[in-house]
């Protein structure tokens, strides 16, 4: 481990546990991860309401949504004066991919049980391709070269991004992030991981109703967590078809190797 806490920073938002800042990680040449200028999250719904106050701590100028335009509909982010939203449709030619449809997870757990004999023995197939295609999916690398142009300097920072969960089109931003800052990749799979310590507890009522319902609350896991599997078939899907991180952000999203530089000198201290 390269960072003093064995996980990443905690949540300063009790109401949402998988919130967190992406600084304080040690990257290329030992300089640090730069707090307080971006952080990953869930989608906004349990703050809803006294959003502006609740998220003021954090200083956002710029907040970007990963969801689909349904998912966005379903649970509108509130309106926060002084930043911008900016959408951003990860999986846009894959509307059926398990992460672009877990709302309906929260509002009817019977959409799921209609499902089981679907998922069960093939949920982290299905998920493990999904992360494969947030690597080459035309619509996902577009989004993705859109969030590091806002990054680079397009957008004001500091910046939120979020999907449904956190954890997957999220999952995969925060991962290349901290990549191509230098981060050790073992560090990378921490902050990816912690996930299931912070949102599955969160996800409590998720998993009762769909035991009460009648369906087996282990077949939520591999949808409702995160799995280094799936991040090991993005990483080896990168590896495939671009060679490394570089070589991905240079001919995958467009983020040539003079504007890398610029996202460590940017993000990184010391």
């Amino acid at each position: 481990m390269t960072q003093a806490s064995p996980l990443p920073a905690p949540s300063p938002i009790d109401a949402l546990p998988n919130l967190r800042d992406l600084g304080g990680w040690t990257g290329s040449d030992g300089r640090t991860v730069r707090t307080g200028l971006l952080f990953r999250c869930t989608d906004l719904r349990s703050v809803h309401d006294d959003a502006q106050a609740v998220l003021a701590p954090l200083g956002l100028r710029t907040v970007y949504d990963l969801r689909s335009a349904a998912e966005r509909d379903a649970v509108p982010d509130p309106a926060l004066d002084g930043v911008t939203a900016v959408p951003l449709d990860v999986l846009a030619d894959e509307e059926r991919a398990i992460p672009g449809n877990l709302g309906k997870l929260f509002e009817d757990p019977e959409v799921v049980r209609g499902l089981t004999a679907h998922l069960e023995g093939q949920a982290r197939e299905m998920m493990a391709g999904t992360y494969r295609n947030l690597v080459t999916m035309a619509s996902a690398r577009a989004s993705y070269r859109r969030f590091y142009l806002g990054l680079l300097g397009d957008d004001e920072g500091p910046a939120l991004f979020h999907c449904t969960t956190g954890k997957d089109r999220t999952g995969w931003a925060a991962a290349t992030f901290l990549s191509v800052l230098g981060v050790d990749r073992d560090d990378v799979y921490d902050d990816y991981l912690a996930t299931n310590a912070r949102l599955l507890p969160a996800l409590a009522p998720l998993f009762d109703g769909f035991a009460a319902a009648g369906g087996d609350p282990e077949l939520l896991t591999p949808l409702l967590g995160v799995d280094r599997a799936y991040l090991d078939a993005a990483f080896a899907r990168l590896e495939s078809d671009f060679g490394d991180v570089a070589a991905y952000f240079a001919e995958g999203l467009g983020i040539d190797a003079e504007a890398q530089e610029r996202l460590r000198e940017r993000f990184l201290a010391g």
